[in-house]
């Protein structure tokens, strides 16, 4: 397997973590699409409870936050995503409602029923779409909202360069009707699907990392295994300007039955 292939799993956690610290998004994504996604949901009030899992360092929790009421917990795994996210929520004033710790998506520590709203950018690849959609179904209360980006295919067919990287990624990439279809399965009502635009990945992903790369190479100069993790990076920036007709992500919201 070249270097330019390698899966964001097989590098150094710790050089992910802070790499991705350094900049507002861990994923594609904005403002606007986070707020249109949440215009699918409704009855939230003072008293709901949500999770965003796999919050990163929360640039979409923080949007969460101004556009609903209630309380949301952010989780994630890596402790310097959570520092970020609750230094984020200081500055913004938001502490009182919001607040990140550290935890895992494959274990978490809510009630059954216990949320209104489960949010996740980016992230459910981290367990894999159909696993994390039921076994997060428990914790929603009858009629609460699940909410997820996901990569998805946008046609029947593609070229093998990009087919084989997802495979390789995460082979659980599919067409956005199977998605659907794995969304109803679980035991929700797909409530609504829609394709992200263009700008969540050049914007708002791709343009910030270029400050961030250079600076990244240069503090770890002779590091190979940064200069392979970059690479990396910069390689599936270079396949999504090739092939992005072809896929992207993809916003999943549902209401559990």
């Amino acid at each position: 397997m070249s270097n330019e292939n390698k899966s964001i799993h097989e590098f150094d956690f710790n050089l992910i973590c802070e790499y991705f610290s350094g900049v507002e998004r861990q994923g594609p994504g904005s403002p606007e699409v986070t707020v249109k996604a949440l215009s699918f949901t409704d009855k939230l009030t003072s008293e709901s409870r949500s999770a965003d899992i796999g919050c990163g360092t929360g640039g979409q929790t923080m949007v969460l936050a101004q556009h609903t009421p209630g309380h949301i917990k952010g989780i994630d795994l890596f402790p310097g995503f959570i520092d970020r996210f609750n230094f984020n929520a200081g500055k913004l004033n938001l502490q009182d409602r919001i607040k990140g710790i550290v935890g895992s998506m494959d274990n978490l520590s809510f009630q059954d029923e216990e949320l209104d709203l489960i949010w996740s950018e980016g992230a459910i690849y981290n367990i894999g779409f159909e696993r994390g959609l039921n076994e997060w179904r428990k914790f929603l209360k009858t009629g609460g909202y699940i909410a997820i980006s996901e990569a998805s295919w946008f046609t029947e067919e593609r070229p093998s360069e990009i087919d084989e990287f997802w495979q390789n990624a995460y082979p659980e990439i599919d067409t956005i009707p199977n998605k659907v279809a794995q969304v109803q399965k679980a035991g929700y009502i797909p409530v609504a699907t829609f394709i992200l635009p263009e700008n969540c990945w050049t914007e708002h992903f791709y343009a910030p990392q270029v400050k961030a790369q250079e600076a990244f190479l240069k503090k770890y100069a002779g590091n190979k295994t940064a200069e392979e993790f970059i690479a990396s990076e910069r390689h599936g920036a270079q396949l999504y300007y090739k092939y992005k007709a072809y896929y992207g992500y993809v916003f999943y919201i549902g209401k559990k039955i």
